[in-house]
């Protein structure tokens, strides 16, 4: 921690502001920038400025959590940031092989049509209705190292679900939507009551897949109307950077490690805090994929009727070969809150709603609007 702060002080005394500079450090390839001092929660007890989250323990049965593939709240490890109000990290809280459903959940099921993605922009529904199918067989025969055409589902960078988000005009539309997973809203649901958010209703949900030469521009997510709900994000894969700003873009950022597992949670004030992802860095293990990813599913004692079956290791074959250069992120919203409605807008506005657009842009002009309005919240 004190070397991450010391680093931001000296790139404030260069004349650039500390998010955009720490963040082309954390990005740069030569010479590489040095990890050390990067806040790690798997190692939490080592850093003063990390503290113990509580959580509501009782806000969900352990028969619930099961069904999510999650662990019983009260084996989970939460934690907060001294200075970062609503801001909570969850270390891997899955059960053994369930992180297998989920990846495979975002590289075989999540993408198919009427789900949205950025491949669309260029190829036909046709073209992009089964990702998976169209890809299984050159990832199940790639050679690891050898430089090969890219499959499609390595040229997906991202996938939206529910409301689906456009990237161009930064806001959500009720005639662009679809039906939200029901074993994503299952799993949010379940985290955001295990933090305090009873209430929460899975609305939307962005997916963004990276490799070792992706990164995440600095931005805030604003776009939804209700703050009073939180921001869930759920990784997998190779582990991530993470920048942590405050409310103003110059905020300097605090790094940190996100790994396969991990799960964050962004409300309160933290809600509209600046974020980015400079890098994606090889597992901390040193293994092909993270050894939480390796563990051979294992049959619970979920009720009979779930709907969540495990991967089978023929498809499991296919995403670990995906996953040994790539990090998958889940983010999930509520978009609209109790007693909202969407505004009213022109025929011509519904058009551009309903078009699928580039990726993250940095946040719109009325930023510190929205950021008054967060002062007062509606408490978790």
């Amino acid at each position: 921690m004190a070397a991450a702060g010391l680093m931001a002080a000296a790139l404030l005394e260069q004349g650039e502001d500390a998010f955009r500079r720490l963040f082309k450090y954390y990005k740069r390839r030569q010479p590489p920038p040095d990890l050390a001092g990067i806040v790690d929660f798997s190692r939490a007890q080592h850093n003063c400025k990390v503290l113990i989250a509580p959580l509501n323990v009782t806000s969900i049965s352990d028969q619930d959590a099961c069904k999510a593939g999650l662990q019983p709240v009260c084996k989970w490890k939460a934690y907060s940031l001294d200075g970062y109000p609503g801001f909570m990290f969850i270390s891997d809280p899955f059960l053994p092989g369930w992180q297998r459903y989920w990846a495979k959940q975002c590289l075989k099921i999540y993408p198919r049509k009427p789900n949205v993605c950025n491949l669309d922009l260029h190829m036909s529904r046709e073209e992009t209705t089964d990702l998976w199918e169209q890809s299984r067989e050159h990832l199940r025969l790639k050679a690891p190292g050898k430089r090969e055409a890219k499959s499609l589902l390595e040229k997906l960078r991202w996938v939206t679900l529910g409301y689906h988000y456009n990237w161009e005009t930064k806001k959500y539309s009720p005639d662009h939507h679809t039906t939200f997973p029901t074993d994503l809203a299952h799993l949010s649901e379940q985290v955001a009551a295990a933090c305090g958010f009873q209430q929460f209703k899975a609305e939307a949900g962005i997916l963004n897949y990276y490799h070792f030469d992706s990164s995440l521009g600095i931005h805030v997510d604003e776009s939804e109307m209700d703050y009073s709900k939180p921001l869930l994000s759920f990784s997998f894969g190779q582990s991530a950077v993470f920048l942590l700003g405050g409310l103003k873009r110059q905020d300097p950022p605090l790094p940190m490690f996100i790994h396969s597992g991990d799960i964050v949670i962004m409300s309160d004030r933290s809600r509209l805090f600046y974020h980015a992802v400079p890098r994606i860095v090889p597992n901390l293990e040193g293994r092909a994929v993270p050894s939480c990813l390796e563990i051979t599913p294992i049959r619970d004692n979920c009720s009979a009727d779930t709907s969540y079956q495990q991967s089978d290791e023929n498809d499991w074959e296919i995403c670990m070969k995906y996953l040994q250069s790539s990090r998958i992120n889940m983010t999930v919203r509520q978009v609209v809150g109790i007693g909202q409605s969407f505004p009213i807008v022109s025929d011509i506005e519904k058009m551009a709603d309903s078009q699928p657009y580039s990726y993250h842009q940095d946040a719109s002009e009325d930023h510190e609007h929205k950021r008054q309005k967060l002062e007062t919240p509606e408490s978790p």
